[in-house]
């Protein structure tokens, strides 16, 4: 039996498992139907469009990885909003800790406007001008820096290419209570209506970029998108979308994560138990220097941070000793 003769009869053999309603199995079906269907595609598709080692990295994006990944693992998230040809600002940064084991993410946002040293620039600035400076490498040094933890990885999405990978998905569920209008002079003017029942890529991009209220407070919407993005990518329905999202997303997502590692433990997450994402925001307190206004870090925030990502990154830590964002406690 030739390979293509061989893959034929598998493939012949998933679509009757599926047509017959082996429902207990469907994760496993649904797995094994992306091996054969659809594997290859979206890793061809991610080394054409989306890898981007960092200078030091290993540039082999078919090299073997582990199939199951247990140990956690760092990726520094920054979402950027570019319009046109102006210069990239990383308008989010989140230093996330993936558990694969347990299914479980951490999510320690950094408020754009957080006055700190650029590594690399010799000098403090906002921590969001890193990624204008100096690309993704002085993004990674500035936030090692400021956490004082290494990453792993880095993933930068401009939210622009997310709006019509938000469509694909058939729109989001966020917790939209009161009318969102953004009137401000020299603000783009948008209206989200409040308690729908499914958000388009329209109104989802304008949630994350919406600041009239604090700069805190939009971080925090962040966190609330990545967390309805994750749970419906997570959604076994939407396997079938992966290589059209890929294709939507081209340039607009870059990572040195590489291709078969991300095919390896999105399989890994998808087969097994629901994500449980858990988020922190390092607050600040606004300030104003020569005219321009920046938020100076809160130390109790940093150092609880801090420990936080030492206790998701240990190993040997039990789900039942991880710590959360309540078990802070700030000093009187």
């Amino acid at each position: 039996m030739t390979k293509k003769t061989k893959k034929m009869v598998i493939a012949a053999v998933v679509l009757v498992l599926i047509a017959s309603g082996a429902f207990t199995f469907r994760k496993p079906i649904a797995m094994l139907a992306f091996d054969i269907f659809l594997s290859d595609q979206v890793e061809d598709a991610l080394q054409e469009k989306s890898y981007k080692p960092l200078e030091g990295d290993v540039t082999n994006p078919k090299a073997e990885t582990i199939a199951v990944q247990t140990k956690p693992f760092s990726v520094l998230l920054l979402g950027t909003d570019q319009r046109g040809n102006e210069p990239a600002r990383s308008d989010t940064m989140i230093y996330s800790v993936i558990r694969p084991k347990e299914s479980k993410v951490l999510l320690v946002s950094i408020p754009r406007d957080t006055y700190t040293e650029i590594i690399g620039k010799g000098k403090k600035d906002k921590i969001n001008h890193a990624f204008a400076f100096g690309g993704q490498q002085m993004a990674k040094d500035t936030t090692e820096a400021l956490l004082d933890h290494t990453l792993d990885y880095y993933t930068t999405i401009n939210f622009v290419g997310l709006r019509d990978a938000v469509d694909a998905l058939g729109g989001v569920e966020l917790p939209i209570q009161k009318d969102i209008v953004n009137k401000g002079a020299d603000h783009e003017k948008f209206t989200i209506k409040a308690n729908q029942p499914i958000y388009n890529g329209t109104d989802a991009l304008n949630y994350v970029r919406y600041r009239e209220d604090s700069d805190f407070n939009r971080t925090k919407r962040q966190q609330v998108f990545l967390d309805q993005v994750a749970k419906k990518m997570m959604n076994l329905n939407q396997i079938t979308k992966i290589p059209q999202l890929l294709d939507i997303m081209g340039t607009n997502l870059q990572t040195n994560m590489q291709p078969k590692f991300i095919i390896d433990l999105s399989k890994q997450l998808l087969t097994g138990t629901a994500v449980e994402i858990t988020s922190f925001t390092v607050m600040g307190e606004s300030m104003r220097l020569n005219g321009i206004s920046y938020d100076r870090v809160d130390e109790e925030d940093l150092k609880f941070a801090q420990d936080l990502i030492d206790n998701w990154m240990n190993s040997s830590t039990p789900t039942y000793q991880l710590l959360m964002p309540e078990d802070q406690v700030k000093a009187q």
